[in-house]
Formats: C-alpha cells, sequence, structure tokens
C-alpha cells in the first residue's frame, strides 16, 4: 500500500470520527430528536380506520371482549387450597432394590379458580382443585381483594365439579349460558388466575365438541368436553369458559400438554351439566343421577352401519340392557340403534351419557330408535342410580373346516379365527346357555381389527343364536368378501363378563 493511500485513509477515518461527534453533541437549548429538526416528526402511522367495515368489525369485537371482561371478570374468584399430601413412592428410575416414603408429608399450597353463582356466595369449581383440602383449607380472593373462608358444599368426582360456599351477600354473579347451543369456530374467553396471574382474560375459539376423554376410572364418569384453544394453564381449573354474549358456557378444567403448560388444547366441562351437579350438591348434598340403563358402543362406523342395515353411519349401538332398568322396561333391545334423544340427533356414547347426566331421575325422555329396518320410538322414564349400580362400576385365505380337528377346534378363515364348542362351566361362569368359544384371533385378521379376543364367547350372529362351530360355518357360507356380519359377544372382564356387539366385515 502507497503513502498517498494510507494518509487518504486516515483522513477519512478522522473525519468521519469528527461527523459523528457532531451527531451526538448535546447543544444548549435542544432536546433529544430522531432525526433533522427542520422536519416535522410524528411517531405513528396513518389514521385510525374509521368507514372501512372490517375495521368497524374488529372495533365491535375488541369492544366486545372489553365488555364480556368487565362484566364476568368480577364474578371469577381465586380459590387456595392447603391440602396434605398422601403418602407416596417416588418414581426413580435407579434404585430399584430400595423403598424411599415421604416421612410426615407437610401441607401443601394449591391454586385454582372459581365461578360465583350465587350472590350469597356459592362458588363453583372443579373437584380436583378441592379434593384433598385440609379441614378449613380452602380460601378465596375475590376480584375486589376481598378474602374469605370457604367450606365445602359437596364435590362430585364423576363430573370433577364442586360447589363451595363463603359467608358473604350481594356478590357479582355470572351469566349462565346454553352449553348445548354453541358451535366450533364461535369465540369464547377464558378467565381464571392462571400461574398465579389473577383475573387473567384469554381469547380463543371452541376446537371442537364432544370431546371423550377419560379422565375418571368411574364408570358413570362423563366424558363430554368442550375443546378451546384459549390459553388455559394451571390455576385456570374452575374458572368460567364464556361465550361472546358474556354468558359462562363451560368450567375449564384441564388441558392436553407434553410440557405441563398450555400448548393451545383446553377443554372445558359444558355448563348444563355443572348447573345440574351444582343444583343437586346445593340442594342434596351429593348428585342424584339417573339411569337409562344400557350399555353402549362408543361410535358407530361403515362396517357397523352395514351390519346393521343403517343407511349411513349415525346413532349409537345398544350393546346391552340392563336387567330391571328403565331402558327394558321401556321395551329397548340390544342391537337396537339410538338415533335421537327427545328429538336431538346424538352420534356417540357420550353424547347420550351427557344428556342423560343433564337430566333428573323421574324425567321421561323419548329415544328414537332404529330396528330391523325402520325407526320407532319409546318412551323412557329415568330411575335414579342406586348406590348399589355406582359400586358395581356394572391372511392367507383357508378353506373353513366344517368338521371339527380332534382337540374340537374349527378354523374361520373368513373372518380369521378358530372357536371351539362351549363347555358347561364356562356357560355358568358366563351366564348363558349357548354360544361358541374363541379359541385364537389371527393377528391382523377382520375379527382382530374389530377388537374380537381370544376367550370370548359368540353367542349370536345377525341375531341368530349360535349354538356350535357349525352354526357359525353354515351362517358364513353365503357371505362374500366386503359383506359385513354382526357378532353378539360376552366377554370377561375381571370376574364377570360384559355383552358387547362386534361388527366384522367378511375378509377384511
Amino acid at each position: 500500500m502507497g503513502k498517498r493511500t494510507i494518509i487518504g485513509a486516515a483522513l477519512l477515518v478522522m473525519v468521519g470520527v469528527v461527523f459523528g461527534a457532531l451527531l451526538v453533541m448535546s447543544f444548549d437549548g435542544v432536546g433529544e430528536t430522531f432525526g433533522y429538526t427542520g422536519m416535522e416528526v410524528k411517531l405513528g402511522g396513518p389514521a385510525p380506520i374509521r368507514s372501512s367495515n372490517m375495521g368497524m368489525n374488529m372495533l365491535s369485537l375488541q369492544n366486545a371482549f372489553i365488555e364480556i371482561s368487565k362484566a364476568v371478570t368480577p364474578a371469577v374468584v381465586s380459590v387456595t387450597v392447603i391440602s396434605t399430601p398422601k403418602n407416596r413412592m417416588p418414581d426413580l428410575p435407579f434404585f430399584h432394590d430400595f423403598q424411599f416414603n415421604i416421612p410426615n408429608p407437610q401441607p401443601e399450597k394449591g391454586m385454582g379458580s372459581g365461578v360465583i353463582v350465587t350472590s350469597d356466595g356459592y362458588i363453583v369449581t372443579n373437584n380436583h382443585v378441592v379434593e384433598d383440602a385440609e379441614k378449613n383449607g380452602i380460601k378465596v380472593k375475590l376480584y375486589d381483594k376481598r378474602e374469605f373462608q370457604a367450606q365445602l358444599v359437596g364435590r362430585d368426582p364423576t363430573t370433577d365439579v364442586a360447589v363451595i360456599k363463603i359467608s358473604a351477600s350481594g356478590l357479582p354473579v355470572a351469566s349462565i349460558g346454553n352449553s348445548d347451543s354453541i358451535e366450533v369456530g364461535q369465540w369464547v374467553l377464558a378467565i381464571g388466575n392462571p400461574l398465579g396471574l389473577t383475573s387473567t382474560v384469554t381469547a380463543g375459539i371452541v376446537s371442537a365438541l364432544g370431546r371423550d376423554i377419560d379422565v375418571s376410572a368411574d364408570r358413570w364418569g362423563i366424558r363430554n368436553f368442550i375443546q378451546t384453544d384459549a390459553a388455559i394453564n394451571p390455576g385456570n381449573s374452575g374458572g368460567a369458559l364464556v361465550d361472546i354474549r358474556g354468558q359462562v358456557i363451560g368450567i375449564n378444567s384441564m388441558i392436553a400438554t407434553r410440557t405441563g403448560y398450555n400448548e393451545g388444547y383446553g377443554f372445558a366441562i359444558p355448563i348444563n351439566l355443572v348447573k345440574k351437579v351444582a343444583e343437586d350438591l346445593i340442594a342434596y348434598g351429593k348428585v342424584r343421577r339417573p339411569m337409562l340403563g344400557v350399555q353402549l358402543k362408543s361410535t358407530i362406523d361403515e362396517t357397523d352401519a352395514r351390519a346393521l342395515g343403517l343407511p349411513k353411519p349415525e346413532g349409537v349401538l345398544v350393546q346391552d340392557v340392563v336387567a330391571g332398568s328403565p331402558a327394558e322396561s321401556a321395551g329397548v333391545k340390544a342391537g337396537d340403534v339410538i338415533l335421537t334423544i327427545n328429538g336431538k340427533e346424538v352420534d356417540a356414547a357420550n353424547e347420550i351419557q351427557t344428556l342423560i347426566a343433564e337430566m333428573q331421575p323421574g324425567d321421561v325422555v323419548t329415544l328414537g330408535i332404529f330396528r330391523g329396518g325402520e325407526t320407532i320410538s319409546k318412551k323412557v322414564t329415568l330411575a335414579e342410580v342406586s348406590s348399589r349400580d355406582l359400586a358395581s362400576g356394572a391372511g392367507n385365505a383357508q378353506p373353513e373346516t366344517a368338521q371339527p380337528d380332534k382337540s374340537g377346534r374349527t378354523d374361520i378363515a373368513k373372518l380369521g379365527i378358530a372357536v371351539m364348542p362351549l363347555d358347561q362351566k364356562t356357560m355358568r361362569e358366563a351366564g348363558t346357555d349357548h354360544g361358541i368359544l374363541v379359541a385364537s384371533v389371527t393377528p391382523g385378521g377382520p375379527a382382530a381389527e374389530r377388537t374380537l379376543l381370544k376367550n370370548d364367547i359368540i353367542t349370536a350372529i345377525d341375531h341368530e343364536k349360535v349354538n356350535s362351530p357349525a352354526d357359525l360355518v353354515n351362517a358364513l357360507k353365503d357371505k362374500q368378501n366386503g359383506d359385513a356380519i354382526m357378532l353378539r359377544v360376552l366377554s370377561k372382564q375381571g370376574t364377570s363378563y360384559i355383552s358387547r356387539f362386534v361388527a366384522v366385515q367378511i375378509g377384511g
């Protein structure tokens, strides 16, 4: 590099330094500025949209959110619970030869939310928020910062609903909506106290309805949730899910997550069910649970529909009818397909479960039933579930072998199973006087795909009794690949058997 080049570069650097110093120099009488002072500078963009329909709609929505938040937030409380944890074994991946117990468990503090439903202090929350509370261990903090000791009125693990009470009057009360009228896609707000952040409002939509999520081992457990993407986190439990009219349509209960925090999948208990349970807890201290008296198949698919003669997959299949139940008295039969309840179409077992749970013992319901190719109606007077009821928890193609082998086994290749005659001892245990035993099920075969299991007992095919393997072979001889049949099956659960229907497509 030449001398002239070096000198030129040095001069340029000096000029740059001087120019930079001038830019940052503070002059007397001149405040901070963002640019050349000879030009008028204003922060922000263009004027607000005033005439655009989209702008007005967004402003209307924003104003609605504001008004809803103002109206409902005062009726949502913070619930603090002091509980003593049960002794438990830590889940340690190593040192399995040792046992560790937690000595003298210390009280723990948990937080949730609640919704005021009467002006004199009745508050709805989740059962899981208060179930382990110590005596006098429930405290409520209102929106206006007042704090109260709360008493437990009652709780129902089956629906995850609980009611607590504080001694106060003139409290703000949430407006209760109708969860049967909500639709997927409508706006909702979740209001509660997540992560200790009191009076938090988040917005989203109804993502799905009728989510069948098993959160209870209770056979009477209600599994019909509203799904939303409004942000819900620990502490939101028991808070309000509110529609665009400011009415509570659900009580937030849980989230689906891999992290323990919101991932956009929150679930709320429909308010119609919450209302019925809360009213029972307040009036009776327990839930008066109505019973229809049927065992149901969760959904009907295309194979089921063909086997049943339905024009399309719809309704809910009655697997069995409880002896002495209201359904039996009304003439409901196993194999019926319930299409409607009081005129409302149903397509899943949990829909029927929820609709019945919202009613009272003694109510009369009208069932629209598909039977034998026609639609009929049955009126059923609901009974109350007794304590006894609550406790009871009630392929390579191979030719069929018309004659059994030496062991008595008959292969049914069309179904992918082998069957055997039923011995008297098994008949007595299963409570049946006919049927055949499923000796094996071919993995990946037609029967396996429809959850037929080894040691199941087939008692009927297409509503005709089966007394021997030959009966099953004869019933299948005119069936072609693609045809569907309906099997009546007894499946062992624990020490007892349950009856169910299994639709199987011939040839898979």
